[in-house]
């Protein structure tokens, strides 16, 4: 299995179509064997999906990713974990302890208004605009 991580600096990048670095772990009898860090050469918003298809990944862990980015991933057949923070790292070791959360929106769709301290897309409340499902 490999699972890819969006990659900055030790962290999980949390703009996927954005990304230039993903960090590739190749993962077996439920250790990892191999662990690498590769660039996308550029590669936006619609080539990642095919990007992360040619290196043969499996799962993706990611931070805010859109909609359509999330349908590519389906159909690449690529498992995927966004609306994650923190440790690339540590957040591999969550998936593989079966403790890192499927988060089902991890993207808001309403960037047309500001939004207020703290906010948190893809896991909050909203009361005066409209987040996806909630």
């Amino acid at each position: 299995m490999r699972i890819a991580v969006t990659y900055e600096n030790g962290q999980i990048f949390q703009h996927f179509g954005r990304t230039e670095q993903f960090k590739l772990y190749d993962v077996a009898d439920g250790k990892i064997i191999n662990e690498q860090v590769v660039g996308t050469m550029g590669a936006g918003h619609g080539a990642l999906a095919g990007f992360l298809k040619n290196a043969q990944a499996d799962v993706l862990i990611c931070g805010g990713i859109g909609g359509g980015a999330q349908m590519a991933m389906q159909e690449a057949g690529i498992t995927l974990y966004g609306g994650n923070m923190g440790s690339a790292d540590e957040a591999v070791a969550a998936f593989l302890a079966q403790t890192i959360v499927q988060n089902e929106n991890p993207t808001c769709d309403h960037h047309d208004h500001e939004h207020g301290e703290g906010h948190s897309c893809g896991d909050h409340s909203c009361g005066s605009h409209n987040c996806g499902n909630h």
